[in-house]
C-alpha cells in the first residue's frame, strides 16, 4: 500500500504517515487531546501543496479523542476542501466514534469501517 512512510510520535500519539496512489494515509494510534492534536495537521498535506489532497484519517487504534481531535481533523477536512480534495474517516469505533457522532462530524466527511473502504471510493 505504501510508497514511502514517515512516523512520529507525538505525546502519546503516533502518527504513521503514509501515501499510495496519491492518498495520503494517517495512521494514528493513541490518545488525541490538546497536546498533540497538532501532529494531525503537521502531518496532512499542506494546503498550498499541489497533491495529496485527498486525505484518509485511520482512528481504528485511537482509543480517546477530545474536542482538540475534532478541531484538528476540521481543518484538515477545510484544507483538502479548499484543494478540491477530500478527507475520509476510517476505522473510528467506540467513543471516538461516539465523539465523532456527537458533534456531526459525520455529517460532513465521510466515515468508513476501514482504510480500504475508505480508499476503494
Amino acid at each position: 500500500m505504501a510508497d514511502n512512510q514517515e512516523a512520529a510520535e507525538h505525546g502519546g500519539l503516533h502518527v504513521v504517515r503514509t501515501e499510495a496512489d496519491g492518498v495520503v494515509v494517517l495512521s494514528l494510534r493513541g490518545e488525541i487531546d490538546h497536546q498533540n492534536a497538532g501532529a494531525i495537521t503537521r502531518a496532512a498535506p499542506p494546503a498550498d501543496s499541489t497533491a495529496g489532497h485527498r486525505v484518509v484519517v485511520d482512528l481504528s487504534q485511537v482509543t480517546f479523542m477530545d474536542s482538540s481531535g475534532i478541531n484538528a481533523l476540521i481543518a484538515v477536512h477545510q484544507s483538502a476542501q479548499a484543494a478540491r480534495g477530500w478527507l475520509r474517516l476510517a476505522g473510528a469505533q467506540g467513543p471516538v466514534l461516539r465523539t465523532v457522532q456527537l458533534v456531526g462530524l459525520d455529517t460532513i466527511v465521510t466515515c468508513h469501517p476501514t482504510v480500504q473502504d475508505a480508499l476503494a471510493r
